[in-house]
């Protein structure tokens, strides 16, 4: 029997519960998938005397997560512990630069020092995997970087937060407001206490910089992504997406094109859309993720599952895990760091789309005509008014609108001109209509 790979651990909050439990439970199917035993020797968490419901005591302990890079026992680090900085990047680092492959499932950790962590496996020739990092027991970073190898992709787009994917599902299901849904959401154990970083995009920002760069072969660049949350979607605005045939899905959106001189342009955005009922997209619910990989020789290619939880992260670790025991390495990002091409962010104005406008107005004459002035000096055609109903709190009226296809600029103009004026009482909202 060869040697087996010998695991150290750091974090034992759900996940790395999760990934011991899978490890003891499928001991003999890993071995024989990974061609030798994989075995946890030793562990390190914030809290030692947590109670986890599994038994600690066969393994090492290490006060210092840090330590564990260092143990001549452990062949391989796995970073289960969260956060782009503190003791995850320490770790990190110190597993890396010690010639130890790296297993993570830390999005932001790789969406702000993925570049810096791949060209230190690079150049100690180590593997530094994070398939648990992005849609959970998905396989969409090896999807991305293997199973499109052979395309050129030309667009990658999906749900990827399901803490927001579960609030705009239930509200579409019980007609019930974003506030109560969230609290919910909280109870249930799907939104955090602190909620921010789901319903406002950045985790889903932070997956999708990673995917960006995997698919595209554009170096990761996180702040460049245009980010838009759920916080101002209303039960009304779901309605009206119901009338006109389309769900509201939280959708992260990346493609490339050239600029004037050719030069290539990296688009990153995370917005809640109006998603058609026929789209594959639109029967996704609950906390559930998909992305959708469009290829100029593949065609569209949709990976949906579990975005997150115990059983369905541990399985992308492990799955990682067997792939090192095979001694599979690989570029990080599918190719050298170095091969990796600084783009640009691209501008969107130019781009067409039907657009969702939601305002909040006075209830008074020619509020209507102020806006469909402001609509037509700016070039934009309206398709349709869709409802005039007075809002939940009784005093101003919602007028929600949807456009003729034209240039996002148009609308960006046509808000511009109606920003300040007295008959608006709060901020328009803007669904763009994600296309077929």
């Amino acid at each position: 029997m060869p040697d087996p790979l010998r695991i150290g651990l750091a974090g034992l909050g759900t996940v790395g519960v999760g990934v011991i439990r899978l490890l003891d439970t499928n001991r003999d199917l890993l071995a024989a998938r990974a061609g030798r035993p994989i075995e946890l020797v030793a562990v390190s968490a914030r809290d030692r005397h947590r109670e986890r419901r599994i038994d600690l005591s066969r393994y090492g302990w290490e006060d210092d997560m840090a330590a564990l890079a260092q143990r001549d026992d452990v062949d391989v680090v796995v970073e289960l512990v969260g956060g782009s900085d503190g003791p995850a990047l320490t770790l990190a680092r110190a597993a890396l630069g010690a010639g130890k492959p790296l297993v993570t499932a830390n999005k932001a950790m790789i969406a702000h020092h993925g570049l810096a962590l791949a060209e230190l496996a690079e150049a100690r020739d180590v593997a530094l995997k994070f398939e648990a990092a992005v849609a959970g027991g998905i396989p969409v970073v090896k999807g991305l970087r293997e199973g499109t190898s052979a395309n050129k992709l030309e667009r990658i787009y999906g749900i990827l937060n399901g803490t927001c994917n579960y609030i705009l599902s239930t509200m579409e299901d019980t007609g019930a407001d974003f506030a109560e849904v969230l609290g919910e959401a909280q109870a249930k154990g799907y939104a955090e206490a602190d909620p921010t970083f789901d319903i406002e995009g950045i985790d889903a920002a932070h997956k999708l910089a990673i995917l960006a760069a995997i698919g595209f072969g554009a170096r990761i660049d996180f702040h460049a992504v245009r980010t838009t949350g759920i916080a101002r979607v209303q039960a009304a605005d779901i309605a009206q997406a119901d009338t006109l045939g389309y769900v509201i899905r939280l959708i992260a959106m990346t493609d490339v094109e050239p600029d004037e001189s050719g030069a290539p342009r990296l688009l990153q955005r995370v917005r809640p859309c109006l998603v058609p009922k026929s789209h594959p997209l639109a029967s996704v619910d609950g906390p559930t993720n998909a992305v959708v990989a469009e290829g100029n020789f593949s065609g569209r290619l949709l990976f949906q599952g579990a975005g997150a939880g115990e059983g369905p992260t541990a399985s992308a670790v492990v799955a990682d895990l067997i792939d090192i025991a095979r001694d599979e390495v690989g570029a990080p990002f599918s190719i050298p760091v170095a091969s990796l091409a600084r783009m640009a962010p691209a501008e969107p104005g130019h781009r067409m789309e039907r657009t969702y406008l939601r305002f909040t107005v006075a209830d008074r004459p020619g509020v209507l005509a102020e806006i469909a002035a402001a609509m037509r000096d700016a070039g934009v055609s309206i398709e349709s008014l869709i409802q005039k109903a007075r809002s939940d709190d009784g005093g101003d009226v919602l007028v929600a609108m949807v456009t003729h296809e034209g240039p996002e600029r148009c609308v960006a103009q046509a808000l511009a001109l109606l920003e300040g004026s007295d008959s608006l009482t709060a901020q328009p909202l803007v669904l763009p209509i994600l296309p077929d």
